[in-house]
């Protein structure tokens, strides 16, 4: 199992886990095969430094959006401001979905964020591969 996200896509999940600091900030990530073609930044309703929730509104309409694009949900995306990129035990309980991919990105060392990807299996967290390409226009001229 493996990841992979434009540049774009990270730079953009790192933009809103600076801007939501010191809160965790959340979202979704969709597309096909592993591959990443669709990044959505939701709000954490928790607004918590600790841990987040989705908006369930928020949710739905993304699945929806995924849906119309002919798209799926690959992972869930989180920030940790003062912690490392790992599935936390926090992170382990709230990981209902199985299959999932769990992405978190950490903001503990000032100017180097770290992001790691993750699969929950028998309640024990699975690092998987995770790759940042370039463009997104180049990730769909491949195919």
């Amino acid at each position: 199992m493996h990841l992979e996200i434009s540049r774009s896509d990270y730079v953009s999940m790192l933009a809103a886990a600076q801007k939501a600091a010191p809160c965790e900030a959340c979202g979704l990530l969709a597309g096909q095969n592993g591959k990443v073609f669709k990044l959505y930044e939701l709000t954490n309703a928790d607004a918590s430094p600790e841990h987040f929730s989705m908006i369930p509104e928020e949710q739905f309409a993304a699945l929806k959006d995924m849906r119309a694009n002919g798209i799926e949900m690959l992972a869930a995306w989180h920030s940790h401001p003062a912690t490392p990129a790992r599935m936390s035990a926090e992170d382990l309980r709230l990981a209902y979905a199985p299959g999932l991919i769990h992405l978190i990105l950490s903001l503990a060392l000032p100017g180097q964020p770290q992001i790691r990807a993750f699969v929950v299996e028998d309640g024990c967290a699975r690092e998987i591969d995770l790759t940042i390409t370039g463009s997104k226009s180049e990730e769909k001229n491949d195919e």
